[in-house]
């Protein structure tokens, strides 16, 4: 009887503990939220949905937005899927973080409009309007040498970011042609000055190793200069002295998107 009596309880305790088990399973799955935003689906979880009181997401999980569902029973939402991710992001992180290039600040400022989510919104147009400053704003980068800096190469853009860009890619490119010799240049937030920055017969700027080799000529730099310049989409607005006759052979150049 005893035997019997523990076996029972044994069977009880696998009865209640699957139920809590199943329970627990039941609950996590509804949890989870699967919405069709423009025909991409995105599965998350309610907690995330709800994190901003008074959002429209928030109201639609909470039932006080009433909203559509898809055939397969999924919440639509007619809006672009895509810029959704961004959405969903915030919701996740709590602060805007946005891939680098993004350029689409004032859609992304409605679809944060519309669903209501005003931090996110003040946030977009922030960073906007310092993009739109930013863009006033021509910088340039320096290349020359320490001897004579009235000599060498000057670059004008209006994207900041561009400019740091060309500026690791000419400092790459200098330091793979200038191998084993460190101190040849020094660099600066604007500019790149070459140690041993010298003039050659022909007029052209270039480095000089201690073996007498050329190994970096200006046309080199601008060489890399206008070919990064094309792969990021922007575009040689002017020689900016076109006195020499030759893109080649001028001073500075100029781009713009």
């Amino acid at each position: 009887m005893e035997r019997k009596a523990s076996r029972r309880e044994n069977e009880c305790e696998e009865k209640n503990s699957n139920s809590e088990s199943s329970e627990l399973d039941k609950d996590y799955k509804t949890s989870l939220i699967t919405l069709n935003v423009g025909g991409y689906l995105y599965i998350t979880q309610k907690q995330t949905l709800t994190k901003y009181p008074d959002s429209f997401l928030e109201g639609i999980i909470n039932g006080r937005i009433m909203c559509p569902f898809d055939a397969d029973g999924h919440y639509f939402i007619d809006r672009d899927g895509l810029l959704f991710r961004h959405i969903l992001n915030f919701l996740r992180n709590g602060e805007l973080l946005l891939p680098e290039g993004f350029r689409e600040n004032q859609l992304l400022a409605q679809e944060a409009e519309f669903f209501q989510l005003k931090v996110l919104s003040e946030a977009v147009k922030s960073r906007w309007e310092k993009e739109q400053l930013a863009s006033r704003e021509t910088t340039f980068l320096e290349i020359t040498d320490s001897h004579d800096r009235s000599q060498g190469l000057r670059i004008f853009c209006n994207s900041p970011e561009f400019i740091a860009k060309i500026k690791s890619r000419i400092v790459l490119v200098s330091k793979s042609r200038l191998d084993g010799f460190p101190e040849e240049f020094s660099i600066s937030s604007n500019i790149i000055q070459f140690k041993y920055f010298i003039k050659s017969e022909n007029g052209t700027r270039l480095v000089l190793k201690e073996d007498n080799t050329f190994v970096c000529t200006l046309e080199t730099l601008k060489f890399e200069a206008i070919m990064t310049a094309l792969k990021c989409g922007f575009r040689l607005l002017t020689s900016l002295d076109c006195s020499r006759g030759s893109i080649v052979h001028s001073d500075a150049l100029h781009f713009i998107k």
